[in-house]
Parts: C-alpha cells; sequence; structure tokens
C-alpha cells in the first residue's frame, strides 16, 4: 500500500516510552500527531 499527499494515515499502534501502547486512532481528532522515521543514531546509515 502506497499513500500520496493529503491521505489520511493508516491506523496502526505503537509501545510508549511510558511503556503502554499509543494507538494513532485514540488520538485523531485531540491532538496533532508528527510521524518522522529516521536511522538510529548509532548505525553507519
Amino acid at each position: 500500500m502506497s499513500l500520496q499527499v493529503g491521505d489520511m494515515a493508516p491506523d496502526f499502534e505503537l509501545k510508549s516510552h511510558a511503556g503502554g501502547t499509543v494507538k494513532l486512532s485514540d488520538l485523531r481528532g485531540k491532538k496533532n500527531v508528527f510521524i518522522a522515521f529516521y536511522p538510529l543514531d548509532w548505525t553507519p546509515v
């Protein structure tokens, strides 16, 4: 599946830094969400 500019992000769930989980659909309409992907700082990528 590929997304185009302006498409809604599909729902997903990630582990939070506090030990729980965060689901995108739980935040939709309540908070602004910024998604960024980057390589780990200690990798040669």
